[in-house]
């Protein structure tokens, strides 16, 4: 259960290029966006140069060519989550709109709570804010230890007979923490809670199965699974999906319409209104069938060993502190740290003179930030592609920057 690095890296051309002559592009901003596989951009490009048209609305044959792509695409998502039907398989343009559209469509109201956690990204935390405001619900939300990791230990606290719904990070964009659902999803379901799991950090990077989770919906993005921008997927139960009312009105979303009102089309068209996003849809299918070559387990297998690495590597800087967990124990390969005296914005800036590529900033999750009392931090992050040279390129980076500041 392995493959060869070297050569899934020749199967994305960007990793070849040099960001300036004589110093080579080292990507370790993966948790950001992935790169893109050649697999990826040839059926994009064949989609648009041999199939372009809109989907589910014409009988020519271009129009029928391009919904069978769409359609397969939706299929083989289905099938990579393990979803029980492919109508459960909602594309929307991101992890965003998918949780956006959740927190609108969910029945809420004065009394009701909705809980999430301290180390959501804003994605998670936002829509919930705006949800509540709008209709009266309570927002509460579950703390953080201080080695990175939900405090379980406040659940029964937390989640009450008031809790619509549990809202929470399969695997934390900052922390690299992957949470424990079950537990989490066993207390909310019992006291009737609905539970939408936030896996666009997950599902690019370990086996996630829908069926074995239990949660009710999943929220996941095409652009951090070496698939385009413009995608992101909802995974949501039928009869779920069947209940809600849609999020957006338009085109195909409906089944009838006359000037008195409408009637609505059956999920998942109920909740993709107007043109979807066709060719990237197509090149998600394309994305999803290059993981499954590789194998989930075994890309999951390559990053736990890489971030043992990493780990290792990044402790053994004078004056470094990672913020999160600082072993591999039910933890991604995002990892974040901070150095004694020196700004993550300077960290990130000379990084780059080396060719070195990491995110810096509070990454979309500031609330975690402020809980261990940073404003910011630098974050490398690994994917299926990554190899020790791009952590050893970091390591010797580091010494650099902190040549540079005495």
């Amino acid at each position: 259960m392995s493959y060869d690095v070297s050569l899934v890296r020749k199967d994305f051309p960007i990793l070849e290029r040099e960001v300036r002559p004589g110093v080579p592009l080292v990507y370790l901003d993966s948790a950001a966006t992935s790169q893109k596989p050649l697999r990826v951009l040839d059926a994009m490009r064949d989609y648009n140069e041999r199939h372009n048209a809109n989907v589910h609305r014409g009988i020519h044959t271009l129009a029928e060519e391009a919904t069978a792509l769409y359609e397969e695409a939706r299929t083989k998502v289905a099938s990579f989550v393990n979803a029980p039907d492919r109508r459960e398989i909602v594309f929307t343009k991101n992890s965003s709109e998918a949780l956006n559209l959740l927190a609108y469509v969910l029945p809420l109201g004065p009394g009701d709570e909705v809980v999430i956690t301290e180390m959501e990204h804003h994605s998670n935390i936002v829509p919930w804010q705006l949800a509540c405001a709008r209709t009266g619900a309570t927002l509460k939300w579950i703390g953080l230890t201080d080695d990175g990791r939900l405090d379980y230990a406040d659940l029964d606290r937390v989640i009450t007979d008031e809790t619509k719904v549990v809202a929470f990070v399969h695997q934390s964009n900052l922390l690299g923490t992957i949470n424990d659902v079950e537990a989490v999803t066993t207390r909310a379901h019992a006291v009737g809670a609905k539970v939408v799991l936030d896996g666009s950090q997950s599902v690019p990077h370990l086996p996630v199965d829908v069926a074995a989770l239990g949660v009710d919906a999943l929220a996941f993005t095409g652009h951090k699974m070496c698939g385009p921008t413009g995608i992101g997927v909802l995974w949501a139960r039928l009869e779920l999906l069947e209940e809600l009312p849609p999020f957006l009105g338009g085109g195909e979303m409906i089944d009838i319409v006359t000037m008195e009102g409408s009637t609505w089309a059956p999920p998942p068209h109920k909740y993709e209104a107007g043109t979807p996003p066709i060719a990237q849809a197509v090149g998600l299918g394309a994305a999803v069938d290059y993981l499954n070559e590789l194998g989930m387990p075994a890309i999951h297998e390559h990053e736990a060993a890489l971030t043992s690495y990493l780990l290792d590597g990044l402790v053994a800087v004078p004056g470094l502190r990672v913020i999160g967990p600082r072993t591999t124990e039910s933890r991604g390969g995002a990892v974040s740290f901070v150095i004694d005296g020196i700004h993550p914005h300077d960290v990130g800036q000379l990084l780059d003179e080396s060719g070195v590529a990491v995110r810096v900033g509070h990454h979309c999750a500031r609330p975690a930030c402020l809980r261990y009392g940073i404003p910011a931090t630098s974050r490398a992050s690994l994917h299926l592609y990554s190899d020790t040279n791009d952590v050893d390129a970091l390591i010797a980076g580091l010494d650099k920057v902190r040549s540079f500041f005495g």
